[in-house]
């Protein structure tokens, strides 16, 4: 059985019996960062085996983990904070599990996007969720294109060293919208950050970020219907209110234009996002 541990994302009382008791009972434990991992196991009193299984290694760590698995052993995934597989390792494995049809579950907890956007006080009922943006403006720029137009509560993932231009890329593509930025969740000195984006910007601007942080972007507003004057009664007499002018084309009414493009319509464009992974190896360049 595989099955993927959600671990605390800063206070460890948020760990849940399942997963300790998951922890507990795995042949062997595979951690994106084991030294980490050994932290929240000692603390926990676990004593298990560990493999490492991080991004840079998750294709070769996969096949070693699916061989374990075949043999019967129960393997449990954790990543440094979080659910794995969500902007973290795990994706990839899961995918090969079930192709080899080998049994997948989760202990489930803590992910920091639910708790930014329940926090940030904008709409939760929909919302999208696109991890880490590109590191370099023009990509990160068409990255937030994709979801120019959308109606829907945007959240990202960005590393302390992109803030500002995060949010300037932000503005030029999304205008001035409200917003919220999420920093130390569950931790003592959480903080979150709600205004407009150039609000934002203006707050965390000069500031010594540290850590993880989590953008909240309200979704477009569509624009309100302009109000028409009541029609006259001469026109409601005649019959000619709302009469829509006569069509002058030929074909199918109100057709579509013909899809002038190659390959699937509306295909999405190419990921050029990061992972969480660029975090730390960024923290550790500082």
């Amino acid at each position: 059985m595989l099955t993927l541990v959600a671990t605390p994302i800063g206070n460890l009382n948020d760990i849940t019996l399942r997963a300790l008791d998951t922890l507990r009972a795995a042949d062997l434990i595979a951690s994106e960062d084991t030294r980490k991992t050994g932290l929240l196991l000692k603390h926990f009193g676990i004593q298990k085996p560990q493999i490492s299984y991080h991004e840079h290694n998750e294709e070769r760590a996969s096949e070693r983990i699916l061989a374990l698995l075949a043999e019967g052993k129960s393997v449990a995934v954790v990543t440094n904070a979080g659910t794995p597989g969500i902007s973290d390792p795990g994706f990839t494995l899961v995918r090969k599990a079930l192709a080899a049809e080998i049994a997948v579950t989760m202990a489930p907890g803590p992910t920091a996007l639910i708790m930014a956007l329940v926090l940030s006080g904008l709409p939760v009922h929909s919302f999208t969720f696109r991890g880490f943006p590109p590191r370099k403006s023009g990509p990160r720029r068409r990255f937030f294109e994709v979801d120019r137009d959308s109606p829907h509560t945007l959240i990202f993932y960005e590393s302390p060293y992109r803030l500002d231009a995060f949010l300037e890329d932000a503005l030029a593509v999304y205008g001035d919208r409200p917003a919220a930025l999420a920093n130390d969740l569950t931790k003592r000195f959480e903080k979150v950050l709600r205004g407009r984006l150039s609000e934002l910007r203006s707050a965390v601007s000069g500031e010594k970020a540290k850590g993880e942080y989590i953008f909240v972007i309200a979704g477009k507003t569509p624009p309100r219907e302009t109000l028409t004057p009541s029609p006259s009664p001469t026109l409601r007499e005649r019959g000619e209110l709302n009469t829509p002018p006569p069509y002058e084309g030929g074909g199918v009414l109100n057709a579509p234009p013909p899809y002038e493009g190659g390959g699937v319509l509306n295909a999405p464009p190419p990921y050029e996002g990061g992972g969480r992974g660029e975090v730390a190896e960024e923290e550790a360049d500082a």
